[in-house]
């Protein structure tokens, strides 16, 4: 049988065709704009998301034995606010997680609110990004919008509505909500009241891998597929991806080096820092996970070597640094402000102890070490919680440089372990059809069956003492200058 996932992302929709043994078939990818209405705001038109998935899908399974497709499933950018009237028509375009437009609405939650009770209705305190700062902004600056809205969703629910007819969303990417009830899964009654909306104006929660509904007639006629080929609920982008990198069950790490960092911790257990300088969130696997995200990361590698040093040839840059742990160049990583663990917006990035004999190796160095640094304050705090980890996933585009591989590994004293095949949340969206379709048992059994490691980075207990020294210097860093930026 074959299988679609569907990786709803910022800038375009891919989509991955698997059979039943894991093997990626076909892979297409389809653009839509994103729009800027005003700065700092970011905005797409859901209808454009359904335009392209229903091209792209045709285009995966042409060539293919159509009736073999048994179920499609969902990765999809989270936080997102989809509002439909009662005649489900779209009531404005979509806003994004990287709308920047809810800065009162947030204050507003964590220091009104607070973050004590908002921690307490849902494991979490109140980003920009998220959802429930959203519904308030449209709540006092688009009043008749928000008495039109008759449904809420995120942007892959979208999707599922209109290839299924189903008003659903699953438990890893309604986290990322500010409205649910974390731990126990379900929706907070607080919340709902905070944000001035009522339930069934939210809906309904499953979970990542329980079916949803079948194809609606039509769109199957459509697409040349049948009526009974199941959707299933799909998962948050994180939580799709870490599927596919078999970052599942307890005590399992992911590492992504993208334009942003995560670094993504599987649990059985529900937890929480007390500082909530982590998301805690349901997992797509039936558990939980912590998630440390950080807004720039290989981002900063590109806009060093790019935009300041005005090259392209990565690869190049990287060869002249020697002296692991022995730099005295630190970097800050935050271009754009920071979300975990010091949720600061206007933080920003410096360098900071440099000489005269300080070489440009040394400050393309400092950049790859600061984004490991960075990462490590995340893992820091999960450890604290007493989560133990000796290894971790590795993947993005900044995981192709063995160098920082290697820095990671020292920095975090982790093994880190490369993947062979690394496709992200379409691959883990697949992965969850196949599991509700009945080819494995559960979502543990195809991520041990699927996902191969091929080549594993060793810490190296010198260089692990080196930059536990170094660690400890760059931590003091942020606290001191972060009032500069005020």
């Amino acid at each position: 049988m074959l299988y679609i996932g569907i990786d709803l992302g910022t800038s375009a929709v891919k989509l991955l065709l698997m059979d039943e043994e894991g093997s990626i078939k076909n892979i297409v990818s389809k653009e839509y704009p994103l729009f800027f209405p005003h700065p700092g705001w970011s905005e797409q038109h859901p209808e454009d998301w359904y335009e392209k998935s229903m091209e792209g899908i045709r285009e995966l399974t042409e060539g293919y034995d159509r009736s073999k497709v048994a179920g499609i499933s969902f990765g999809g950018q989270m936080h997102g606010l989809v509002a439909l009237d009662d005649r489900d028509e779209v009531i404005r375009p979509a806003i994004l997680w990287n709308d920047g437009r809810t800065g009162e609405e947030t204050d507003y939650l964590n220091d009104v609110v607070g973050k004590d009770r908002l921690s307490q209705y849902t494991a979490n305190i109140a980003f920009a990004g998220f959802t429930a700062p959203k519904i308030l902004w449209m709540k006092k600056n688009e009043p008749e919008n928000f008495a039109r809205m008759a449904k809420i969703m995120l942007p892959k629910d979208y999707l599922a509505y209109r290839l299924s007819g189903s008003f659903c969303t699953d438990v890893s990417d309604a986290s990322g909500m500010l409205l649910m009830d974390v731990k126990n899964r379900c929706w907070s009654r607080e919340m709902m009241d905070i944000c001035g909306i009522k339930e069934e104006q939210l809906p309904r929660l499953y979970e990542s891998y329980e079916i949803v509904g079948t194809l609606k007639k039509e769109v199957a006629g459509e697409l040349g597929l049948s009526a009974d080929v199941k959707v299933i609920a799909g998962a948050g982008d994180n939580a799709a991806a870490a599927v596919g990198t078999g970052t599942v069950g307890d005590g399992m790490c992911n590492i992504s080096l993208g334009t942003s960092g995560t670094i993504f911790i599987s649990s059985r257990k529900f937890g929480v820092d007390e500082h909530n300088a982590l998301h805690s969130f349901a997992h797509a696997d039936g558990n939980y996970h912590l998630m440390g995200c950080m807004l720039s990361a290989a981002s900063c590698n590109k806009w060093w070597a790019e935009d300041i040093l005005k090259t392209k040839d990565y690869a190049a840059e990287q060869e002249a640094v020697h002296a692991l742990g022995e730099n005295n160049v630190f970097y800050l990583p935050y271009l754009m402000g920071e979300r975990s663990p010091h949720n600061d917006p206007k933080a920003r990035a410096m360098f900071i102890g440099m000489s005269m004999d300080t070489t440009r190796a040394d400050m393309t160095q400092a950049v790859l070490e600061g984004v490991a640094f960075g990462l490590r304050d995340s893992l820091e705090v999960a450890r604290s919680l007493g989560v133990s980890i000796e290894r971790t996933k590795i993947c993005g585009g900044g995981a192709k440089s063995p160098l920082w591989k290697k820095i990671i590994a020292n920095v975090m004293d982790m093994k880190v372990d490369v993947i062979e095949s690394e496709e992200g949340p379409a691959l883990g969206g697949a992965m969850l059809a196949a599991v509700r379709c009945g080819e494995y048992p559960d979502v543990e059994t195809i991520a041990k069956k699927i996902v191969k490691v091929v080549d594993t980075v060793e810490p190296e207990p010198e260089l692990v003492e080196k930059y536990e020294e170094k660690y400890s210097r760059f931590k003091k860093i942020y606290p001191t200058v972060k009032c500069l930026y005020r």
